[in-house]
Parts: C-alpha cells; structure tokens; sequence
C-alpha cells in the first residue's frame, strides 16, 4: 500500500487496532492527522504511520529512567542565529515551530511564553535560556533551539552572564514527569563549559545537533 493513499476512519481504526469512536474522537481533537472532506474523515497513510511510530517512541522513552534528546529535537529546529534581543530570538524560534505538527496553536503557545517570561525570566545561568510552557494545545514534548553570535543584551540571567544559548520547550499539560526531565537533561548537558564552547563554536545545526544528542541523560 503507498504511503500517499488516502485511508477512511475504519481502515485507521483497523490498521491501529482500536475501535472507530476512538479515532474519531481522536481526529475531532486535534490529536492525530487528518481532515474533513464533506463530512467524513480522511487520513493520509504516511501522517498516520509517522503518528503511530511517534506516539510508540514516546511510551518507550516515558518508560524510561531519562530522556532522549534525539526523540524531542531536530536539526531543523535549531538556528545559528545573529541576533542581540530576546524578543528577536524568541520570533525567530516562534516561525520554527509554524509548521511543527506538536504545536496546534502556535499564536497561544507564543502569548503564554512570553507571559511566562514577564513572570520571571528563564535565564537559568551560565549563558543559557531556558523559556518552557506546558499547554492542552501542545500535542507532545518538543524543543526549538538558538545560538546566538553575540550576547542577548536583555535577557536577565540568574548569575548575570549573557546568554547565548536558548532552548525553547513546549509540552502538553499532562506531560509534567517528561517535561522536568527534559529540562533537567538539557540544564545538565549545558553547565558543561566543554559543551557550550563547543555549541558556540559550531558552525551548522547538524553539529549542534550531534552534541546535544550525544547520549541519554539519567
């Protein structure tokens, strides 16, 4: 069967072995890809196995005594940036996550982390930003991330250095053990000096890529 078919409601249900209320609920929520035409539901074949490896991935990692960094960033999702506001990054990381299929509203998800930040700012230390929301319209963990060429001048720091690295995270408001372990396992990897000197000194996301999923953090 090609990836690019165009499945029904019961040959999703069928296919993911639940039953044809379950995945209608499911489509009428937002929470697995597909669309109205007319008034029945239709599933591309390929949104829907990327769906089910996805949802499977994450029950393994919950399971799990650390988190995977691997499973919640991409290389795309991560950008060298010459920017010196905090405002600026955080639009920049906005227009990342615009077609990111976790994120399902992007204008709420950008209102509340920047409420959060008038809150407190997420400056955590050592040159790092950490902004984080939990929210129902996040449909799984995902993080966005930038490295700036030169220090935010207006992103207040727990120890007052400058930060250059920021790391943004959303999550769904169910996912709070995922959520503290991935921002206890990107805090940890980044109070190494060797690895933010070699984050700032990366030249391409792919290298940034590779350092920040370098293994599991426990």
């Amino acid at each position: 069967m090609p990836e690019n078919e165009i499945m029904t409601l019961e040959e999703v249900a069928a296919y993911i072995r639940v039953s044809e209320r379950t995945v209608y609920d499911w489509a009428q929520k937002g929470d697995i890809p597909g669309g109205k035409i007319g008034t029945a539901w239709r599933f591309k074949r390929e949104d829907v196995l990327q769906w089910v490896d996805s949802r499977l991935n994450n029950h393994s990692n919950a399971a799990a005594s650390g988190v995977s960094l691997s499973t919640i960033l991409a290389p795309e999702r991560i950008l060298r940036l010459d920017l010196a506001s905090k405002k600026a990054v955080f639009e920049a990381l906005f227009t990342v996550w615009k077609d990111v299929p976790q994120i399902r509203k992007l204008p709420e998800l950008r209102e509340e982390m920047y409420r959060r930040e008038e809150l407190m700012s997420t400056g955590i230390g050592f040159g790092v930003g950490v902004p984080h929301v939990r929210l129902d319209s996040v449909r799984d963990l995902v993080v966005a991330i930038a490295v700036t060429s030169e220090p935010i001048t207006d992103y207040e720091s727990l120890d007052g250095k400058p930060v250059q690295i920021v790391c943004m995270i959303a999550a769904n408001s169910s996912q709070h053990t995922m959520y503290i372990k991935a921002l206890s396992a990107i805090s940890k990897l980044l109070r190494s000096d060797t690895t933010r000197e070699a984050i700032l000194g990366a030249t391409d996301s792919e290298a940034i890529f590779s350092i920040f999923t370098g293994g599991k953090v426990k």
